[in-house]
C-alpha cells in the first residue's frame, strides 16, 4: 500500500517550506505555557499566570485573523515578518518587565503585543490547498498539518517547562521568541510556494466569518480549544502539588501524543461519509473522552487520561479545516483557517483563565470539572452546528 503522507512532498518546493513552518509556529506551543510556568514560578499565581498567557493567547486569537487578512490580501513576504518582529520584540520586553519586578500592567501591555504573532499553520495550510486544491492529497495534507501541529505539542511544552524549570523562569518564552524570528525569516523565503495574491473587485469585502456556518465552526473550536487550556493549567498545578513539577511537561505531551497518532491514522483513511456528520462524531467523541479525568489520582493517571481526551483533537482539525476550505471563497482561505485557530485560541486563552480562577479558588479537581464541561460543550455546539451546515456541504464527503 503507498504511503499518502510521502506523495506530498513530490511536488518541488514542499519539504523547503514545511522545516521552516515547522520552527516557525513551535512557539504556538511553548509561549503560552512558558509564560504560566515562568510566573507561576516567580509570583506563586496562578492567576496571574493564566491571566497573562490568557491576554497573549487571547490577542493572538483577535489580531491573526487582521493579520491574515492582510497576506490574503498582499502576500506573506509583504506582512509575516513585520508582525513576527512585533510580537519578538514584546516577548523580550515583557521578560525584562518580569525580570526586573515591572508593575503588573506592564505584563498584559507586553503579552499583548506580543500575541501579535501570526498564525503561521493558517500560512502553511493555504500553501498546501494552493498546491493541491481540488486534489484528493488535499485531505492527506491537512491531516500532515494537524499532525506537525501535535508534534509541536509534543516538543515545545516540554522544552518549555524544562527551560523555565531548570535553565532560568523566562527561557521558556524566549527560546519561543527566537525561535518565531528564525522560522518565519526562513519561511517567507520559500517563494516558489508563495500562495498567489488573489485580485481584489470589492476594496469593503466581507469578512471569511460572515457566513453563519463558519461562525458555528469557530464556537465549535472555542469549546475544543478551551479543553486545551484548561489541560495547560491544570498539568502544571497538578504535577507541582505532586512534588513533581517537570512532569507537566510529559502530561501535555501525553495529550498531544494521543491526537498527534489519531490525526496519522486518520490521513490514511478514505471515509465516505458526510463531513458535517463527521463533525458530529468526532465532537461526541471528544466529550466522552474527558470523563476518564474523573478517575485520576497521580500524575501518571492525569498522562493516561489526556492522552485519552486527546485522541479527537486532531480528527475534528482536520474535519473543521476541509468544511473551511468548502465554505469560504479562494481569495479569504488564509482568513478562514485563521478564524479556525483563531476560536481554538480564544478558548485556550479562556480555558487557561476560568480552570486557574478555580483551582486558586476550589482546588485542583475542580479544574478537572470545567474540562470536563468544555467536552460537552463541544458537543452541543457541533449538533447544533451540523444543522447549519447542511445546506453548505451536502452530498460532499472525503475522497482523500
Amino acid at each position: 500500500m503507498a504511503n499518502p503522507y510521502q506523495s506530498l512532498f513530490s511536488t518541488p518546493g514542499t519539504l523547503a517550506f514545511t522545516l521552516p513552518g515547522l520552527i516557525a509556529r513551535m512557539p504556538t506551543s511553548m509561549a503560552g505555557i512558558g509564560i504560566i510556568t515562568m510566573l507561576s514560578q516567580l509570583s506563586g499565581s496562578y492567576w496571574l499566570a493564566g491571566a497573562v498567557a490568557a491576554t497573549f493567547t487571547l490577542t493572538m486569537a483577535i489580531v491573526a485573523p487582521q493579520i491574515s487578512r492582510a497576506v490574503d490580501r498582499y502576500g506573506q513576504r509583504k506582512i509575516l515578518p513585520y508582525a513576527a518582529g512585533l510580537s519578538v520584540i514584546a516577548m523580550i520586553l515583557l521578560l525584562v518587565c518580569i525580570r526586573y519586578e515591572g508593575p503588573i500592567w506592564s505584563y498584559f501591555l507586553f503579552s499583548a503585543l506580543a500575541g501579535f504573532m501570526p498564525s503561521m499553520p493558517a500560512m502553511i495550510r493555504a500553501r498546501w490547498t494552493a498546491i493541491y486544491k481540488g486534489d484528493e492529497r488535499l485531505h492527506t495534507a491537512y491531516s500532515f498539518e494537524s499532525v506537525m501541529d501535535e508534534v509541536c505539542f509534543i516538543i515545545g511544552p516540554p522544552l518549555a517547562v524544562g527551560l523555565c524549570v531548570s535553565v532560568a523562569p523566562e527561557a521558556g518564552p524566549f527560546t519561543a521568541a527566537v525561535l518565531l524570528g528564525i522560522g518565519v525569516t526562513l519561511f517567507v523565503r520559500q517563494t516558489q510556494t508563495e500562495p498567489p495574491v488573489q485580485v481584489m473587485t470589492d476594496d469593503r469585502r466581507d469578512s471569511a466569518l460572515k457566513p453563519l456556518p463558519m461562525k458555528m465552526l469557530m464556537l465549535t473550536l472555542l469549546a475544543l480549544g478551551t479543553i486545551v487550556g484548561t489541560v495547560d493549567v491544570i498539568s502544571v498545578a497538578f504535577a507541582e502539588q505532586q512534588g513533581e513539577p517537570v512532569a507537566a511537561s510529559y502530561v501535555l505531551s501525553a495529550y498531544a501524543a494521543g491526537s498527534c497518532l489519531s490525526g496519522l491514522l486518520f490521513g490514511t483513511l478514505k471515509l465516505q461519509i458526510e463531513l458535517r456528520k463527521q463533525l458530529l462524531l468526532a465532537a461526541l467523541a471528544t466529550a466522552l473522552t474527558t470523563l476518564p479525568l474523573m478517575l485520576v489520582t497521580g500524575t501518571t493517571t492525569l498522562a493516561m487520561s489526556v492522552f485519552i481526551a486527546g485522541v479527537f483533537f486532531a480528527p475534528t482539525m482536520i474535519i473543521t479545516m476541509g468544511l473551511v476550505e468548502r465554505i469560504v471563497p479562494e481569495n479569504q482561505l488564509t482568513e478562514g483557517f485563521t478564524w479556525m485557530i483563531t476560536g481554538l485560541g480564544i478558548g485556550i486563552a479562556a480555558g487557561a483563565a476560568v480552570v486557574g480562577w478555580m483551582i486558586d479558588a476550589y482546588g485542583i479537581h475542580a479544574g478537572f470539572a470545567v474540562t470536563i464541561s468544555a467536552g460537552l460543550a463541544v458537543f452541543l455546539i457541533a449538533l447544533l452546528c451540523s444543522r447549519f451546515l447542511r445546506p453548505e456541504v451536502k452530498s460532499q464527503s472525503v475522497t482523500a
